[in-house]
C-alpha cells in the first residue's frame, strides 16, 4: 500500500504493537503511517488523571451491558456530561479563557453526533488501552516505521512514520 492509516481502532486490540506490525507490513517502503492511540494522559495534571479513573470505573461497568442499554447509556454520557462540559469549554473560549486542559474541551467545536459516537467508543468497549508517547514511539520503531513525529495538539498522540527501506535497516 502507498499510504496506511489506523486511527482510534488498535488501542481496542490485545497487542496493539503486533497490529501495528501488521498494518505496517503491508506498505511499500517509504509509505507513511498515520495513527491515533488513546493516551496515557502522561502530558496531563494528576487531578485530570484522576476524573479519568473514576470514567474508566464506570467504562468497565457499562461495556458489559447488553447492547441496548449500552447505547441508552452512552447516549445519556453525551448529553448531560459530553454536550454541558463542551458547550462550556466554548463560552469559556468566547470569553477570552483557555480552556484547553478541561476535560472534554476539544468537542466545544464538535457536533453531538460526534460526542454520542464518542461516548459509545469510550463506553462501550471492554478492552481499552492507553499509552504513553515514548510507548508510541517504540512501538512504531519495532515495526519498521522512522521519521516518526508526533503532534503536539489534541488529541493526543496521533502520529506518522514512515516505513524503512529494506536496505536501510
Amino acid at each position: 500500500m502507498d499510504f496506511g492509516y489506523s486511527l482510534g481502532v488498535l488501542h481496542h486490540i490485545p497487542d496493539t504493537g503486533a497490529a501495528i506490525r501488521s498494518c505496517v507490513a503491508k506498505l511499500k517502503p517509504g509509505a507513511p503511517f498515520l495513527i491515533y492511540l488513546y493516551y496515557r494522559f502522561d502530558n496531563r495534571p494528576a487531578w485530570f488523571r484522576g476524573i479519568w479513573k473514576i470514567s474508566d470505573y464506570l467504562r468497565r461497568i457499562l461495556s458489559r451491558c447488553p447492547r441496548s442499554l449500552k447505547n441508552l447509556l452512552c447516549q445519556i454520557i453525551a448529553l448531560c456530561v459530553y454536550f454541558p462540559l463542551a458547550k462550556l469549554s466554548g463560552l469559556g473560549e468566547r470569553l477570552g479563557f483557555n480552556v484547553e486542559k478541561l476535560p472534554l474541551s476539544d468537542y466545544r467545536d464538535k457536533s453531538f453526533y460526534t460526542m454520542s459516537t464518542d461516548s459509545l467508543d469510550r463506553f462501550g468497549t471492554r478492552l481499552e488501552q492507553r499509552f504513553t508517547r515514548d510507548e508510541i514511539q517504540r512501538m512504531l520503531a519495532a515495526a519498521g516505521l522512522a521519521d516518526i513525529t508526533f503532534s503536539e495538539y489534541a488529541p493526543y498522540w496521533c502520529a506518522v512514520g514512515y516505513k524503512v527501506h529494506p536496505e536501510k535497516t
